[in-house]
């Protein structure tokens, strides 16, 4: 059985004083039953989240990670420095790095060959536009982007796979169940003929875009759901928390 995964993306959202929010969500979930937690928050609050949570069942992870290990790279983070500041995670390839910084197919994948090489699990995100999505050109742009983006060798130990419609986040659009559980199910596939179906089976998918506590729980019913990659809902316990609990019951 896959563990569940709720996980949180602060984006550039928090200072020190957000911290109390992750006290807040370890209490309400000491032992979240077949669930894990992850909250990415922005770097300058890494370490201090780690320590915050240390111990406990939320985990850190990083937004993003150069392909490099080390090198003359101004503002950039490699794998092992978000390892180091106490990452056990990363998240890779999210539409607004792929639309804000250009970042292609190749360059996720090198992204992601350098987070699992060091250790972290890498959150790989795949979304197509609304423009897409009009076409009929949801699954080809997806699964273009999980041949392009998703490393050689990955698992379930190593690698997430977060579906995330463009025109989804951070808009209050959801899909239709129907078209949530048709690019889950696709996914999964795509996962088993390019990596055997054990591996696959290993392998969660996420769901996130506008994922709030009032359709959580619907959305976790779908077919190959594993969990969700939430945006805004994450940034306070009070609404992560009800999601974290609809994913457990799910």
């Amino acid at each position: 059985m896959r563990r569940k995964l709720a996980a949180g993306n602060w984006k550039m959202n928090g200072t020190g004083a957000e911290l109390a929010e992750l006290a807040a969500l370890a209490q309400s979930h000491p032992a979240p039953e077949g669930t894990d937690i992850l909250i990415c928050p922005p770097a300058t609050l890494l370490s201090r989240a780690a320590d915050t949570t240390r111990g406990g069942p939320v985990q850190v992870g990083g937004q993003d990670c150069h392909a490099a290990a080390s090198g003359a790279h101004t503002g950039d983070l490699s794998a092992a420095m978000l390892l180091d500041a106490g990452a056990s995670a990363v998240i890779l390839g999210h539409s607004e790095r792929r639309a804000d910084h250009g970042e292609t197919d190749a360059i996720v994948l090198a992204k992601a060959e350098a987070a699992i090489a060091a250790g972290l699990l890498a959150v790989v995100c795949l979304g197509e536009t609304l423009e897409e999505r009009e076409a009929g050109k949801t699954l080809s742009v997806v699964g273009t982007q999980l041949a392009g983006s998703v490393p050689e060798g990955a698992s379930g130990a190593t690698l997430v796979v977060a579906y995330e419609p463009v025109w989804a986040i951070g808009t209050g659009k959801v899909p239709t169940l129907e078209q949530i559980g048709e690019v889950h199910d696709f996914l999964r596939a795509e996962l088993t003929n390019r990596f055997g179906a054990e591996t696959a089976e290993g392998i969660r998918l996420l769901y996130g875009g506008s994922v709030k506590p009032g359709n959580a729980a619907e959305i976790f019913a779908v077919s190959n759901v594993d969990g969700a990659l939430v945006g805004g809902a994450s940034l306070t316990a009070a609404d992560f928390s009800p999601i974290i609990s609809a994913l457990e019951n799910a």
